[in-house]
């Protein structure tokens, strides 16, 4: 992470955000205006229309993947996406339960977390095309730190890929 002049660290980061309740498209837009507020926005990829995992009676979700640059650390930056969910009404009834709003860590620059709260690398990513295929659209040559492999190599042969379709506003 390169150092700036105050001594503070810039990172660079991979979020995954979903959205299946509501108006998906605009809880989408809304969380990436809520995160420009702390930190800055890189890049966005499209929006993707894809398949519930896990919990299947549910409607789809759109998701996209975003990096981001912040000098917030990690467990300061969970707890801002976290803060986000609450906002938008998330509410944390089960696992893979339908929410407006889903913001997860996927990267955080070259940190390997391992601890109760958080795991960096997302510890699933490389199982869900929904996380890869947007991913690999805004950093395909991303190195997954753990693997040693790129993204765009891991999106090319993740299972599911067929659930994933690039999403317009006239879907």
């Amino acid at each position: 992470m390169p150092l700036l002049e105050d001594g503070g660290k810039l990172a660079f980061v991979y979020l995954c955000l979903g959205s299946n309740l509501g108006d998906r498209m605009a809880n989408l837009n809304e969380a990436v205006a809520l995160l420009s507020k702390r930190v800055d926005i890189e890049k966005v990829s499209s929006a993707y229309e894809t398949e519930p995992v896990g919990y299947k009676e549910q409607p789809l979700f759109l998701n996209m993947a975003c990096q981001i640059s912040t000098m917030l650390n990690p467990w300061e930056l969970l707890h801002f996406v976290k803060d986000i969910e609450d906002k938008m009404g998330r509410v944390r009834s089960f696992s893979n339960s339908p929410r407006p709003i889903d913001i997860d860590i996927l990267f955080y620059g070259r940190e390997v977390i391992k601890n109760g709260e958080l795991t960096i690398p997302h510890p699933r990513l490389t199982e869900r095309a929904f996380v890869l295929i947007p991913l690999a659209e805004i950093a395909p040559q991303l190195i997954h730190l753990e693997l040693g492999r790129k993204i765009s190599e891991l999106a090319e042969v993740v299972e599911g890929r067929g659930g994933v379709r690039k999403w317009t506003s006239e879907d």
